[in-house]
């Protein structure tokens, strides 16, 4: 019950367009090892500033 509640909750958050931090520890883990992580308040700022007002469009890769 509970993997369904988190599977819920994360297809939820992509429909309003937040971003899933799980998705990011492992993007990080797979293409930048050894590079510094943020945190999850770091992260979810990080990913309101990319999407209303950084230039660049918010993308590493």
């Amino acid at each position: 019950m509970r993997r369904l509640w988190d599977r819920c909750a994360r297809i939820a958050r992509a429909m309003v367009g937040l971003p899933d931090y799980g998705t990011y520890l492992q993007h990080m883990a797979q293409h930048h090892p050894g590079a510094p992580v943020m945190d999850r308040v770091a992260f979810f700022r990080d990913r309101q500033q990319a999407r209303y007002g950084a230039s660049g469009g918010g993308r590493c890769c």
